[in-house]
């Protein structure tokens, strides 16, 4: 089977890798190509735009930043949706707002092409070691014909309801993400400045009742002070925002998770925005 990916960064580069561990041929495309160097060397098909993936292949995967950038490959200039076969399918990994993904679905059954939205929980060793979670949104069908394909990529997928579902449900895990950082970033920089060592308050609070299982994994970068991505600040901040724009479209007030977003966006305007979110912690304690 011949499978598109659309999307190399930090996640797609590794999910696309896991396809061909499985032996799919995929064809792939990036903004930038020198990100598909090694997907090409282990035998990748470069395409120079979307719209040649699209002519070749029956199941696309995109994994883009935002909605813009998805509109772009989709129905931009040399753009795939148009040149789909009928009864392809389209799968978005991306994370993006429900009412987006639903729209998406809408464009795509007028193309007479099949639409699931599928973001993913896990980060880079998770994308690296096919261990990510697919959270889907479409019909059941669909996600029969992924099965494979979300097996090669990830340890589980959990079909959530209609369109836009699967993306309801990243968002709601990537607001308890972002917001129990930045809240675990806060306690460690009050309790530095009321004279508890580093060392003292991550061997406690990690591991206890009240910090998230998560936060165990950031530790070695708070110690080092070496915020190397596994997910990019600035990709938080942008998932935080589509949250909002979800929350603003459902008539749900989000105040914790407003303010948190501005956390962390003054934290780009730092310099921060390409080193991992939980550099939050390096921000706080800098002072703003």
């Amino acid at each position: 089977m011949k499978v598109g990916f659309i999307g190399l960064g930090i996640m797609g580069s590794r999910m696309a890798a896991n396809l061909q561990k499985h032996d799919y041929e995929v064809i792939i495309f990036n903004r930038t190509q020198d990100k598909a160097t090694s997907l090409i060397n282990n035998g990748a098909l470069w395409a120079d735009t979307p719209e040649v993936v699209a002519k070749q292949v029956d199941i696309i995967f995109t994994m883009l930043a935002n909605p813009e950038a998805i509109m772009n490959a989709a129905l931009g200039e040399h753009g795939f949706l148009d040149n789909l076969a009928p009864n392809s399918l389209w799968v978005d990994c991306s994370t993006v707002n429900p009412s987006f993904s639903r729209q998406m679905a809408m464009l795509a059954q007028d193309k007479q092409v099949r639409f699931l939205d599928a973001p993913v929980a896990g980060s880079k060793n998770q994308a690296e070691k096919a261990q990510l979670v697919f959270m889907v949104g479409g019909d059941a069908t669909d996600v029969k014909t992924c099965e494979p394909l979300f097996e090669a990529m990830g340890s589980r997928f959990i079909h959530v309801g209609e369109h836009g579902m699967g993306t309801s449900l990243k968002l709601a895990n990537n607001l308890l993400l972002g917001t129990t950082m930045a809240a675990f970033a806060e306690a460690v920089t009050l309790g530095e400045a009321l004279g508890i060592s580093q060392e003292m308050l991550l061997n406690v609070l990690l591991g206890g009742a009240v910090a998230a299982p998560f936060l165990s994994t950031k530790k070695e970068m708070l110690e080092q002070d070496n915020y190397e991505a596994e997910f990019p600040l600035q990709w938080m901040q942008k998932d935080l925002h589509m949250v909002s724009i979800a929350a603003h479209d459902s008539g749900v007030a989000v105040p914790v998770t407003s303010n948190v977003k501005e956390l962390y966006r003054l934290a780009m305007q730092q310099g921060l925005g390409e080193k991992d979110f939980s550099a939050i912690y390096s921000f706080l304690k800098q002072g703003f």
